[in-house]
């Protein structure tokens, strides 16, 4: 076991205040299915914090569920979803969105982020209906996989897109706390309500042991989404479990001070890098950073932490992926940041 993994934000537990209170109310009988205290009340918080107490939402135990329920959802038999190529459903879910019957089509973007004119390059190769599938929703990540975030313009541009377009736009937001919580942010949690028509709340990789909360903010989607999740068996019998996570995570702010505390220690590793003169695959400010290291320089890194090389660049250099999280300790950063300073 190396001293410390940056694979991934979700390689610890939950944070304590969430496990306190499992214990606390394991013996306190509650309704079934999400219909427990908790729960109501978690999703009484989230639309405060949204101020959007129109919403419907729903909590699941994962992102890759929460994608495909959230697309075969929506989508008729005939219809696609357009994606950044870097999208988890196109790269990272085994197929599970087209596993459904829809197709994905995955577009090549320069930092993981989906425009209008991405968009319309699909739906001017599409127009010999009924011969070709029907592009109906666009969905995207904030933050993306390679770490950048939308802009309030890039959203309201997008979503405008969507609109006059008739598609619907779908944010996976197993990040989204870091997103929100970027030091380049201008985006809040009411904007996104208000600018898409569902997305999630990521509990995974922020705190909690499980859990993702999908909001509809769509009226048009919300109906019948129950019988979604119960087909295909992401309606948890004891939905408690799920509930008392949000609910912990979204008093006091704690779900936006994990994802902060995630996004400082990976800044702290970044500015070591860029102050050695290192150059990086995209320019990130959440807890995902990519520098680009030579061979022998990512082996010497290996010796003692755990990461993944994202991209080979040269037969001499490759990208890494470096992922902090809300646990990541100032220990353990000063104890990498110093192994940097020594390439």
């Amino acid at each position: 076991m190396k001293n410390y993994s940056f694979k991934n934000d979700y390689s610890e537990g939950c944070h304590p205040h969430i496990l306190e209170t499992l214990i606390k109310t394991n013996l306190v009988q509650q309704n079934g299915y999400g219909y427990d205290d908790y729960s109501e009340e978690a999703r009484k918080l989230i639309k405060q914090k949204m101020n959007y107490p129109n919403a419907d939402i729903h909590f699941v135990s994962g992102g890759t569920q929460a994608n495909l329920l959230v697309i075969s959802s929506i989508l008729r038999p005939h219809e696609s979803v357009v994606s950044a190529e870097t999208g988890h459903i196109f790269t990272n879910e085994t197929g599970a969105i087209e596993a459904t019957g829809h197709k994905v089509h995955g577009l090549v973007t320069e930092d993981g982020k989906l425009k209008p004119e991405h968009i319309q390059s699909v739906l001017d190769t599409h127009t010999n209906k009924p011969h070709q599938v029907k592009q109906k929703l666009v969905y995207i990540s904030n933050s993306t996989e390679v770490g950048t975030i939308y802009t309030k313009k890039e959203l309201q541009e997008l979503s405008a897109f969507c609109k006059g377009n008739d598609l619907y736009l779908f944010m996976d937001g197993a990040r989204l706390g870091q997103a929100l919580t970027s030091e380049i942010n201008d985006l809040t949690l009411e904007d996104i309500a208000n600018l898409t028509d569902i997305f999630y709340l990521g509990g995974t990789k922020n705190g909690a042991l499980l859990g993702e909360a999908i909001i509809i903010t769509n009226d048009k989607l919300k109906e019948e989404f129950g019988f979604h999740i119960k087909q295909k068996g992401a309606m948890l019998a004891k939905g408690r479990l799920l509930g008392i996570q949000f609910l912990e995570l979204m008093k006091n702010d704690l779900y936006f001070d994990l994802a902060k505390h995630s996004n400082v220690q990976a800044m702290k590793i970044k500015f070591a890098f860029h102050n050695k003169g290192f150059q990086f695959l995209s320019d990130t400010f959440t807890n995902q950073i990519f520098p680009i290291l030579t061979n022998s320089q990512i082996e010497k890194l290996s010796e003692n932490f755990d990461f993944y090389v994202w991209k080979k660049i040269d037969e001499e250099n490759s990208a890494i992926r470096l992922i902090t999280s809300w646990a990541t300790s100032d220990e353990v950063v000063e104890e990498f940041v110093k192994e940097i300073q020594s390439l």
